[in-house]
């Protein structure tokens, strides 16, 4: 039984530098398909076009390819695109190397269509790094039980304390229109970190209901280009803190949907 996600759409934006991206991209998509009637939606961006993401997901997936040479993957850009290709009520914006028990994700969506929230996160905040080896185990046999099982083996990267928030990406529910209105993803953000926190701080800024599951968040293990984006560390840090002190006046007048479609 496939559980009825045709008022959401997962986007996946992807850059696909390994094999094990691949893999974990293949084993994503096959759960959530596995357990939801749903749309989702891949956007490639590589230097060119290889086919591979295509001849294996074939119609199964919205799939939509994006020219770029440049080293550093402009991630947040590629969000806000897909974003506008979107149809249906909600969206989730979802990495592709991440797995979440199916029962976190009804939870979180319940509680958006019940209106109760502007935001969900499908876990609490705690997110685990699989290693290798136990990431390995579950591409070959999918079994979630194992994960959790597993738990205790795992690299915490993000927790949950009082007081704290946990992690703040990889897999998120929004209200459609209410991202939009957001400014969507902030594409001063070019490259990896950072982004998450700016966003989590500007809903609240814009005094978005927040929501977050029960359980965690699995990360299936991959490597990262760290050299390229170290960089961009500093510039991302600075945006996250000129959001923090802007008025909400300043909020609106940079963010909010109205301005871009005068």
């Amino acid at each position: 039984m496939k559980f009825d996600l045709t008022d959401t759409t997962f986007i996946i934006p992807i850059r696909l530098d390994t094999v094990v991206r691949l893999e974990n991209l293949i084993v994503n998509v096959d759960y959530l398909q596995e357990k939801f009637q749903t749309q989702i939606i891949v956007l490639e961006a590589a230097p060119y076009n290889n086919g591979i993401i295509q001849n294996i997901m074939k119609d199964r997936i919205n799939y939509k390819f994006a020219e770029d040479k440049d080293p550093v993957y402009h991630r947040t850009k590629y969000l806000n695109q897909m974003t506008m290709d979107v149809k249906t009520e909600f969206l989730g914006i979802w990495d592709a190397d991440v797995i979440i028990d199916h029962e976190q994700i009804l939870d979180a969506l319940q509680n958006l269509r019940q209106n109760l929230c502007d935001i969900a996160f499908p876990y609490d905040g705690e997110f685990l790094e699989t290693s290798d080896l136990l990431r390995n185990h579950y591409i070959v046999h999918r079994d979630l039980e194992f994960l959790k099982a597993n738990r205790e083996k795992m690299r915490l990267i993000h927790h949950v304390y009082e007081g704290g928030i946990g992690s703040l990406g990889g897999a998120i529910f929004a209200r459609t229109d209410k991202y939009q209105f957001s400014g969507m993803d902030n594409e001063a953000f070019y490259g990896w970190g950072y982004e998450d926190d700016e966003r989590y701080y500007r809903w609240l800024c814009f005094d978005f209901k927040i929501y977050r599951s029960k359980g965690c968040l699995f990360h299936l293990t991959h490597t990262r280009d760290y050299d390229i984006l170290k960089s961009q560390h500093q510039k991302s840090r600075h945006e996250v803190n000129e959001i923090l002190n802007y008025s909400k006046k300043e909020l609106y007048e940079r963010f909010a949907y109205y301005n871009f479609v005068k």
